[in-house]
């Protein structure tokens, strides 16, 4: 792995554990096992770096969210398998967790890939209600813009539930309890 490719990854480490504010640039340079220069030979500072690493986050989070998205079964089988695919609950969701990050919210260019992400799972969770709707898996009346909100909700809250007891159970009941309310009926 390259140097730029080391500061990125332990620029994601380091924000999913610590913020932006906790991580220093000493931290990702012991991390990554670069020298002092290294940060800044290949990025112009930390906002440069954390940039880069955000948009990484990101990346792999719409790419991983838009597997489960795109796969097989019906609306209501593709929404479950997003609410229940394989999480480090206790962690917290790596890009959820930037919107609680005060340096973050506070800067439009590292907030933006934030907003974009939890922008695209929303519209695609929404075009996947509006599918469920169609086939008749769904109640015609749903507003599938809010259904999508509430499915990011309550996973951003299950994730918050998690962390407080330490437990993922709280993240589980959350699931099963949405999962239970968008159930098809028949």
């Amino acid at each position: 792995m390259s140097t730029s490719e080391r500061l990125i990854e332990s620029t994601r480490e380091l924000l999913w554990e610590r913020g932006y504010v906790g991580t220093s640039p000493k931290a990702i340079l012991e991390r990554a096992g670069a020298g002092q220069g290294s940060m800044y030979h290949h990025f112009k500072g930390k906002p440069d770096l954390a940039l880069a690493a955000i948009r990484r986050t990101a990346g792999e989070m719409r790419t991983t969210a838009g597997e489960v998205f795109d796969g097989p079964g019906t609306p209501y089988e593709r929404i479950a398998a997003y609410l229940t695919r394989e999480r480090d609950v206790l962690r917290g969701c790596p890009v959820g967790r930037l919107t609680m990050d005060p340096d973050v919210v506070a800067s439009a260019e590292l907030r933006a890939p934030v907003d974009e992400t939890i922008a695209w799972v929303k519209d695609r969770l929404a075009a996947l209600v509006e599918e469920g709707k169609a086939q008749g898996q769904f109640a015609a009346g749903l507003d599938s813009a809010e259904i999508a909100a509430t499915i990011v909700a309550t996973v951003q809250g299950g994730y918050v539930l998690a962390r407080a007891s330490g437990s993922p159970a709280a993240f589980d009941a959350a699931v099963r309890g949405l999962l239970a309310l968008l159930a098809p009926h028949s």
